[in-house]
């Protein structure tokens, strides 16, 4: 999600594509496997695509490039809730003819578009006081590692605390609002849009899928906006073949794996919890500390 800093504002430079035009084809397709499973499981696909290329030695795709490659994420989670939005669409305007103001479709409606604004603005917030964010501390792998960490903790609370009483059909405008703020922390890398709104559902007494349903919805305009403009950028600069082809194979594999990611899931959490999450987000922020300790990979 850290790409959306970028693509909130157009007044920054065309989107640097040196780093797609660098990629192979093999490459491109295991960072868009990588972006499809961790962009909406909820252990940060900004995290992992920053940490996979430094373990494989491969160069840094990029923030213009993983945005574009989201692309193929909110294509999947677009094709996998597309009976939900049409009913939430539907159900809005339909609510707003009859003045029907507490339809549950009309309160999801106004839930979306109200949990947006908090990731667009401290978006934009952000990307005015700290203009060179992409260099900042906040982006090294120790801050990833570390965020990593917290997150985990914060999960294995509300799981461990969150009463899970209510039903998707119970969420509410302020539900909305709440995991929107939440979901405006993975602006900081390592955090997980996913994690961070999963978690804030729990805390908030959702049912473990009723939280994922929401949180996937809430996810659409943010990650939309990201690879929408980003691609705008690149198409306004020209990229050559070999961007183009790795652009593709990229996106291909994330939609795929973006699709089945989010269908298991979905169907994972109507049984199980959320500790596999939380177990693998703690060992992934403990193993890249040990390796900065221990000097195998650079603080970078």
């Amino acid at each position: 999600m850290i790409a959306l800093l970028d693509a909130l504002l157009a007044q920054t430079p065309a989107a640097d594509v040196s780093g797609s035009a660098q990629i192979n084809l093999v490459q491109a397709l295991v960072l868009g496997v990588v972006q499809g499973l961790t962009e909406f499981l909820p252990i940060s696909s900004s995290a992992h695509l920053k940490v996979v290329p430094i373990a494989l030695g491969w160069d840094d795709p990029g923030v213009a490039y993983t945005a574009i490659i989201q692309l193929g994420s909110i294509v999947a989670v677009l094709w996998y809730f597309w009976k939900d939005l049409t009913n939430i669409a539907v159900g809005a305007v339909e609510a707003l003819v009859q003045r029907n103001y507490k339809s549950h479709e009309f309160q999801m409606a106004v839930a979306l578009v109200l949990g947006t604004i908090p990731i667009v603005f401290f978006g934009l917030l952000i990307k005015a006081l700290v203009p060179d964010f992409d260099n900042s501390p906040l982006r090294s792998l120790a801050s990833i590692a570390i965020a990593s960490i917290v997150m985990s903790l914060l999960l294995a609370i509300a799981e461990k605390i969150g009463k899970r009483n209510r039903t998707y059909e119970k969420l509410t405008v302020l539900d909305g609002i709440l995991m929107g703020l939440a979901q405006a922390i993975a602006l900081i890398p390592g955090c997980s849009r996913s994690g961070s709104t999963l978690t804030a559902g729990l805390f908030m007494g959702l049912e473990r899928p009723a939280a994922a349903r929401f949180s996937f919805l809430l996810g659409i305009p943010a990650i939309t906006l990201a690879g929408l403009v980003e691609l705008k950028g690149d198409l306004a600069q020209g990229i050559g073949d070999a961007g183009v082809a790795a652009l593709i194979v990229g996106t291909i594999s994330s939609f795929v794996f973006s699709y089945l990611s989010i269908a298991w899931l979905m169907k994972f959490l109507q049984t199980q919890k959320m500790w596999i999450f939380v177990l693998y987000r703690l060992a992934f922020g403990v193993a890249i500390l040990t390796a900065i300790a221990g000097g195998a990979v650079k603080n970078a």
